[in-house]
């Protein structure tokens, strides 16, 4: 039996044969043997393509502000594994971590036939088990991968939020939008408030939403962010509305992941489910100077200055072309590694020719799914065959020769996923 939190993930790697395996009927078993009982007195669960780890951060800092317990659960983590788990504002312990595995590989493996998971799904388990054990006002869940077969979704969300529907994990979900909009919309449940963040939803999102009798609330149709000179307003149907501060968060789509957040707390209060009423507009405005969140355009400071992004698609590509056409570096360099299997030529194409120098990094000595950083040259010399880059094995060597390169008044962008953040913000480069 492991003994350490790194023996553990370990185990959990070698155990199940394959990373994902989507399907809620094991994961259920499991948690039905733990005792299943609430992981807190409400839950949101929290799905989308993009902006969902920011989404739970705003509910977190918004929920905090309110004087709420809180636990939040989110993946992928950047440094330590304990990010994924956080109990009122912290990082649970590896002591913790280990006693819900224990707990997890009892009920795995104490009925009839033993029950195989997943490296999530183990995850995602102690997630639930821990917030159970503390008494918490509210679970805010992230969703892994697409949604309805997620195992998030054993649990009965009371709200939902999702954030936006792109093109990603397309082996997965489906090919178009609508397909991965159906996919998402599975963590709602019928009469409960079904979340919507971005202004242009697909067909099969809100068609799936609607045939299971989902209480849907759309931005720009239910309630609306409305920029100003300084700050913003946001504003319900029902008459219901807030003058905020800007989120601390940098980026402009951040807006829509606050309305959002905003849009799912003020639903729940509505309903009195959040047992006792909360000053939303102070909590709301509070969290939105509170939170914070790596790696979501994190700036390290330093000149030439550093930031960092874990956006790996082209809805987040595209997200972060808007924030540099509001700064105005003289120059950008871009540190870029991708997985095989993201949409690299639409990442790439969405900034264009705002990357000025492109260090390309290999991620395939990072994980089996990483893409080489031969195959990233060449879809970059497809899409910009302009573009001025340079190639380097690993992330650390492309790192170095941008910070080699970059000048007073420039930026460099690291970016484009996890594995390239978190070998930022393991040792800053700024």
């Amino acid at each position: 039996m492991p003994r350490t939190l790194a023996e553990w993930l370990a185990y959990q790697e070698r155990v199940h044969p394959r990373s994902i395996e989507l399907g809620l009927e094991r994961v259920r078993e499991v948690w039905r043997r733990m005792g299943a009982q609430p992981p807190g007195r409400r839950v949101i669960t929290v799905g989308g393509t993009n902006g969902k780890g920011s989404t739970v951060a705003l509910l977190e800092a918004m929920l905090h502000a309110a004087g709420r317990r809180v636990g939040c659960y989110t993946s992928p983590h950047l440094l330590h594994y304990n990010e994924r788990v956080r109990i009122h504002g912290r990082d649970v312990s590896d002591e913790q971590l280990v006693a819900s595995f224990e707990r997890i590989e009892a009920a795995r493996t104490g009925g009839a036939d033993a029950i195989a998971l997943t490296y999530f799904e183990y995850g995602t388990l102690a997630a639930l088990d821990l917030f159970a054990r503390s008494d918490l006002d509210v679970a805010v869940l992230e969703v892994g991968l697409g949604g309805r077969l997620d195992a998030v979704n054993i649990v009965d969300a009371d709200a939902v939020v999702i954030t936006t529907i792109d093109m990603d994990h397309m082996d997965w979900l489906g090919n178009d939008r609508d397909s991965i909009g159906r996919e998402k919309a599975g963590i709602a449940r019928s009469d409960r408030p079904a979340i919507i963040g971005e202004l242009d939803p697909p067909a099969g999102l809100l068609d799936t939403l609607a045939a299971g009798g989902a209480r849907v609330q759309r931005a720009g149709h239910d309630f609306r962010a409305e920029r100003r000179a300084q700050g913003w307003r946001w504003q319900h149907r029902d008459g219901t509305a807030f003058e905020l501060p800007d989120p601390a968060l940098a980026a402009p789509v951040q807006y829509a992941n606050a309305a959002a957040a905003i849009a799912a707390l003020h639903a729940l209060d509505v309903d009195g489910r959040l047992a006792a009423p909360i000053a939303l507009g102070q909590a709301a405005a509070d969290g939105l100077m509170a939170v914070r969140i790596p790696a979501r355009l994190q700036s390290l400071g330093g000149d030439p200055a550093w930031v960092v992004d874990v956006g790996h698609n082209p809805q987040a590509a595209r997200a972060l072309a808007e924030w540099l056409d509001l700064r105005r570096f003289v120059r950008v360099h871009a540190v870029y590694g991708a997985l095989a299997d993201k949409d690299v030529a639409g990442v790439i194409a969405a900034l264009g020719a705002r990357i000025d120098h492109w260090h390309l990094a290999g991620l395939d000595r990072a994980s089996s799914r990483g893409m080489p950083v031969a195959a990233l040259s060449g879809v970059l010399r497809q899409t910009l065959p302009q573009a001025v880059f340079d190639a380097y094995a690993d992330v650390p060597t492309a790192l170095d020769a941008a910070r080699a390169h970059a000048r007073p008044g420039e930026c460099i962008l690291a970016f484009g996923s996890f594995f390239v953040a978190s070998a930022v913000l393991a040792e800053p480069a700024a």
